[in-house]
């Protein structure tokens, strides 16, 4: 808990940190230290809710009982977009489990992981308990995959690397657990509160710059409602303010590096080229730099690379659709199984829509859903495990059945 102290005493300074390394505008990197240390408290009063169970035993004069053991050295390699968070969300778990913890941080984001692991030694934790260890990614994973001390990997970041992860620690039979890749649909029905849809698409897809596992990428909207959509949803685009993360009221600060421009770029190029309308932006500002405005791309169709590649940018792809049965399908039609979204006023579908979603979670009239409390992952390629809630121990726990003669 010593920690979780630290962390929000010296917030702003981790917080102007991550602005610097990351891009994101410093009330967001505030909000997210806030977040990373909500980890912290989390895991250590779930610590003490390790419990055994009793089995009633189906053997005359012996006592049987599971408890949960620690599995063993966990590496944790994380992302550049959260990299507080996620640090905070795997290592807070596997050292409350009673595992020591080897990260590994992005390349691009170095420091906010290294300031973290000097707050937790500075609140007692020793060492060889927490390590953060910074150097070329690719030979760093692949030392922690081969390693037959390290018990377990958590992973965040592309499915891509997820799968090569896999790959690695099979020949160790380790455990894994990766939070991948996300494509997530946000769906309008036609009885949908308008205008907290419309909010609502603009926060699932413009927060961090568009660079977020659950960024909305597919924006479904009711036809009979989607040309009003189009033109609200695209006013309110333009108002978002573009600019350095230390300014007074900006929203988007630059990418993070010049792959993600790119693929930015090329979304829009591609989906133009195919007939999409482009309401707004599609280009960098005056300034150049990592800096991308704010897009919408109407009209678009399956065949546009946007609607099966996840941007990972500040892009919003509106699509319309004529009934739910078209759209579920539609939005299941992706290898990804993160998060989807959908508003609407019906009670009933609002109940049994999710099952009809091919997702590890679904947010029904709300672009806001995580927290230390709820199981985060995704299903098909986005992932195995949950982190976070009381699931998120037990990723780096083996239970262990004990029977004693009486």
């Amino acid at each position: 808990m010593r920690w979780h102290r630290l962390m929000l005493e010296n917030a702003d300074r981790l917080a102007a940190l991550l602005t610097l390394e990351q891009g994101k505008p410093v009330d967001d990197a505030r909000g997210e230290i806030a977040y990373a240390a909500s980890f912290v408290e989390w895991f250590a009063e779930e610590g003490n809710r390790l419990y055994a169970d009793t089995i009633p035993s189906h053997l005359p004069g012996k006592s049987m009982k599971v408890t949960q053991q620690p599995v063993g050295v966990v590496g944790a390699i994380t992302p550049w977009n959260f990299p507080s968070a996620m640090l905070t969300r795997k290592a807070a778990a596997a050292m409350a489990a009673g595992c020591p913890v080897v990260s590994i941080p992005s390349k691009v984001t170095p420091f906010s992981a290294l300031a973290l692991e000097m707050l937790a030694h500075e609140a007692g934790v020793p060492e060889g308990v927490f390590q953060v260890v910074t150097g070329h990614a690719r030979e760093l994973v692949a030392e922690l995959c081969a390693h037959t001390a390290v018990r377990a990997v958590s992973y965040t970041g592309s499915t891509e690397v997820g799968r090569n992860i896999m790959e690695q620690c099979a020949a160790t039979v380790k455990r894994v657990s990766l939070e991948l890749g996300g494509h997530a649909p946000f769906i309008v029905f036609g009885d949908a509160d308008f205008e907290a849809a419309v909010a609502g698409a603009i926060a699932a897809k413009y927060q961090t710059g568009g660079q977020d596992c659950l960024a909305a990428n597919r924006i479904y909207v009711a036809r009979s409602l989607y040309d009003r959509f189009v033109t609200r949803f695209t006013e309110e685009a333009q108002k978002l303010v573009l600019g350095d993360g230390f300014a007074e009221g900006v929203d988007i600060g630059p990418l993070a590096s010049s792959p993600t421009l790119r693929k930015s770029m090329e979304h829009v190029e591609d989906a133009v080229s195919k007939g999409a309308r482009l309401m707004c932006g599609g280009d960098q500002p005056e300034e150049g730099g990592l800096f991308f405005n704010p897009t919408v791309l109407a009209d678009v169709t399956p065949d546009m690379r946007i609607t099966w590649e996840e941007t990972f940018g500040p892009v919003a792809a509106l699509i319309p659709f004529d009934d739910e049965d078209a759209v579920v399908e539609a939005a299941n039609d992706t290898e990804y199984g993160l998060v989807a979204y959908a508003y609407t006023s019906d009670a009933s579908r609002a109940q049994t829509l999710p099952s009809r979603l091919e997702y590890g979670m679904v947010a029904v009239n709300t672009a806001k859903l995580t927290g230390a409390p709820i199981p985060f992952g995704g299903v098909k390629q986005s992932g195995i495990g949950r982190e976070g809630s009381r699931l998120g121990i037990l990723e780096y726990t083996e239970p262990q059945y004990v029977c004693i003669q009486a």
